[in-house]
């Protein structure tokens, strides 16, 4: 199992960001997709998932301004940020479900992470 992470970057407060995460090694529509971040000092927290049949949820934290979505066709998952904060700032992961419809903490591949920065 492989997944890179990218798209990450330096953005100000309100602005937007989308992050990729490129899977291989198993078969990809067979499991849900979740993101998961690390702000520093901090531990990690569970950001978002997407299950096999790409119904998607959300942290409190984030619902209303992440998107995240799937190309099973390409083997990506996305994760789409909007209206950006300064306590976004963080690593986010791409993670590998257990199952079908597993979601945190129920992961059992991490990447290596993005970093995303929102600061003037």
């Amino acid at each position: 199992v492989q997944l890179v992470e990218s798209g990450g970057g330096l953005v100000q407060p309100g602005g937007s960001l989308k992050l990729s995460c490129a899977a291989s090694g198993f078969t990809f529509t067979s499991y849900a997709m979740g993101w998961l971040r690390q702000a520093q000092g901090k531990g990690l927290e569970w950001v978002a998932g997407i299950y096999g049949d790409d119904m998607a949820v959300y942290a409190d934290s984030v619902k209303g301004r992440f998107t995240i979505s799937r190309d099973n066709a390409q083997n990506i998952v996305y994760l789409q940020l909007n209206g950006l904060k300064p306590e976004d700032s963080a690593i986010y992961f791409c993670a590998k479900g257990k199952s079908y419809r597993g979601t945190w903490p129920e992961y059992d591949y991490w990447g290596q992470g993005t970093q995303v920065t929102v600061s003037s």
